[in-house]
């Protein structure tokens, strides 16, 4: 199975850019000693991701003797680490690296440039892709004489993602591992491999029970887990299972992409549990309420019923009242109402930064005095409530006169009927009455659309006020709430 490099690295990198994009956004308003330790985190996180998290590290050790290079040479394929008596001349490491952009960690696991060489080639086709990415390293003997051995197996050790520990059959028991090493590492099994070497030095017979007592040595220093294989560097015995085994581990993740993942999680998790787990519903920053309120302390109502009345003819216009500013007291109350609704469920810090941005009562008050200000009260008789009042006036007075003119020709010496004249003062009468239940009916509906008008204006002026000096900062800061708590989820992805 091949691994392509730089998958893991970009998820890391875009985790990190996540945590940072959040905690440079919610700023002041998150955790300080949680931020502190994030920034920490993302420093560390980036000299990480300059490296790549990518590799997989295994590293060979063994002790004097034990083949460990020789199985090296055996595992790239390539005659390139020291053996025989060369080998305990030097405390420099060997690395072979599978695949390209593997200078940066061997950088910095400090192996020398000129003790590097890279497996794949065009030659090899696909024929290493299984093991692309994996940084094979050849340490120095752990219980070589010079003290500077053992100080670059033990600085290397802990970043192995797989420690394969390389014993022969005449020193397995060596208590120079056994208790130098493998009692301390109690509870790493599964970052860690046996391989007893030069089995080709063992009778066929023997080797099984060999394995087994290596297992045994190994339950007793606390590793009941560790898987023994056997191999031969000489004749090639066991390097295709161990080479399948190495490509097991290339495929899953690496020891640094764990400790980065473990460590993202840690500060964002930490930043995270300074936010709400949701913000305030839309709802919550409706102005409904607040405008009802605020129209009802501004005297709006009362303007609106007198202009209908002074349309309907029932009150003069000298008598339309004017929309008062709102008195200090409601708006006060009015804002805090909204404010407590619009906020509910965030943090401290968050509720503080909303009051912040939002105006103060005294310039909301100002505001809504200036936009109530503006509202044109203006009363309009109906003209065409005003031209049927005057027809229904006409056409009572027609159907007066010529009622009056025929009961005098009835009532007269010479008793006249005539019904014309009657029909006339009937169908007049009638035009009357049509005429002024007409302009009463205008009448009203003119006054209920002049009383609407200033009604809807003032409230107009009132929402706009509401939304500008409220709303939209609040829902900033609610929206900041909601990235930072989307960028926080995306760096715990």
């Amino acid at each position: 199975m091949s691994v392509r490099i730089g998958e893991e690295t970009r998820a890391l990198e875009a985790r990190v850019g996540a945590l940072e994009e959040a905690i440079e956004l919610g700023g002041e308003r998150l955790d300080a000693a949680a931020v502190a330790e994030a920034r920490a985190a993302v420093e560390r996180l980036r000299e990480r991701i300059a490296l790549g998290v990518d590799h997989t590290v295994v590293a060979l050790v063994g002790g004097t003797g034990s083949g460990k290079s020789s199985l090296f040479n055996r595992i790239s394929g390539l005659s390139f680490a020291d053996v025989g008596v060369r080998r305990p001349t030097t405390s420099q490491v060997t690395a072979c690296v599978w695949g390209t952009d593997g200078d940066a960690v061997l950088d910095w696991l400090g192996v020398d440039p000129q003790r590097r060489i890279q497996r794949e080639s065009l030659l090899d086709g696909e024929t290493e892709a299984a093991l692309r990415g994996l940084v094979l390293l050849d340490l120095p003997d752990h219980d070589s004489v010079e003290p500077a051995h053992r100080e670059v197996v033990d600085a290397l050790l802990p970043q192995a993602d797989l420690l394969v520990w390389v014993v022969d059959p005449q020193k397995y028991a060596d208590d120079a591992l056994h208790s130098g090493y493998l009692r301390h590492l109690a509870g790493q099994d599964t970052s860690m491999l046996v391989v007893l070497n030069q089995v080709d030095t063992v009778r066929p017979a023997e080797r099984a029970s060999l394995a087994r007592d290596v297992s045994r040595l190994l339950a007793a220093d606390g590793l009941p887990d560790v898987p023994v294989r056997t191999a031969s560097a000489t004749t090639g015995e066991g390097i295709t299972e161990l080479r399948a085994g190495l490509a097991s581990v290339v495929a899953g993740r690496s020891l640094a992409a764990r400790r980065a993942e473990t460590e993202v999680q840690t500060a964002t998790a930490r930043v995270a549990a300074g936010l709400a787990e949701r913000e305030p519903a839309p709802t919550a920053l409706a102005t409904g309420p607040l405008v009802e309120t605020l129209s009802a302390a501004s005297g709006l109502d009362a303007v609106s019923d007198a202009v209908a009345a002074v349309v309907r003819g029932r009150r003069r216009r000298s008598q339309v009242p004017h929309i008062v500013p709102v008195h200090p007291d409601a708006v006060r109350l009015a804002r805090a109402s909204w404010l407590s609704t619009a906020t509910g469920g965030l943090p401290r810090a968050w509720v503080d930064d909303v009051e912040a941005r939002v105006a103060p009562a005294s310039r909301l008050g100002t505001h809504l005095a200036d936009a109530l200000g503006a509202v044109t009260v203006t009363v309009r008789r109906s003209v065409p409530a005003a031209v049927l009042g005057w027809c229904a006036v006409a056409l009572g007075l027609v159907a007066l006169v010529v009622g009056g003119l025929a009961v005098g020709r009835m009532l007269g010496p010479d008793g006249v009927r005539t019904g014309a004249d009657v029909q006339v003062a009937v169908v007049a009468a009638l035009a009357a009455a049509a005429c002024a239940v007409g302009a009463g009916l205008v009448r009203r509906s003119a006054a209920r659309r002049a009383a609407t008008r200033v009604h809807d204006e003032g409230r107009a002026a009132i929402e706009g006020v509401a939304r500008t000096d409220l709303v939209e900062p609040a829902a900033a800061v609610v929206a900041e709430h909601r990235r930072v708590r989307g960028l926080l989820e995306a760096a715990l992805a």
